[in-house]
């Protein structure tokens, strides 16, 4: 798990963990506070060949993981799970929230190619090798799955999806700021649509 600051309350609770499942570990994000770079932290330092992003607080459904991983040994280098592909589900959110990203992810899909439903979740799957050949650009916000599949896309890998179902948080406060990301999303979401020419050439 990663964290920002030793004082995260979430910190006690993977230590007591640890005592079942001494796999787990603790690391704490160095490259400054925040969402994006807490996942650019875990991707940095995982070593294993596949690595999952999923959200502490709950909203993702941990039982999808499996075929995640099952997907990601077959050759997937990048799984996502998609609340919009048949069998999965969201339950809650914002409702423009929520528009706004099933229009993005189906639009890529039916008009940009890219081969899943969901694009702007973050519960997603990778592979070193496909980190190993990007760089990661994504400056705030959640936009990194989204530009990690687009890479992934344009670069002729396989990406997958598995149906899942969010669940909106029953406690805490999100830190989700449309107005503020929408232009790194927008700046991805194109990218995307032209993925399926570049990969024509």
């Amino acid at each position: 798990m990663v964290h920002d600051m030793d004082e995260d309350t979430t910190v006690p609770v993977v230590m007591r963990l640890q005592a079942e499942l001494p796999e787990l570990r603790l690391y704490r994000n160095t490259l400054g506070r925040g969402a994006l770079n807490a996942m650019k932290s875990g991707l940095r330092a995982a070593a294993a060949p596949y690595v999952l992003i999923t959200m502490g607080d709950g909203s993702d459904d941990p039982r999808d993981i499996d075929a995640m991983y099952r997907l990601a040994r077959d050759g997937a280098d990048v799984v996502a799970g998609s609340r919009y592909v048949r069998g999965g589900r969201q339950d809650g959110g914002p409702v423009l929230k929520r528009t706004m990203s099933r229009t993005a992810g189906l639009s890529l899909h039916w008009l940009g190619g890219l081969p899943i439903h969901d694009a702007t979740s973050n519960f997603r799957l990778y592979s070193k090798r496909l980190l190993n050949q990007v760089t990661i650009e994504s400056q705030g916000g959640f936009e990194l799955g989204l530009e990690l599949t687009v890479k992934a896309y344009r670069l002729g890998m396989r990406v997958a999806e598995v149906p899942t179902t969010w669940r909106d948080r029953t406690a805490g406060e999100s830190r989700f700021q449309l107005r503020k990301w929408l232009p790194r999303y927008l700046h991805w979401y194109w990218r995307g649509m032209a993925a399926r020419f570049a990969r024509n050439r």
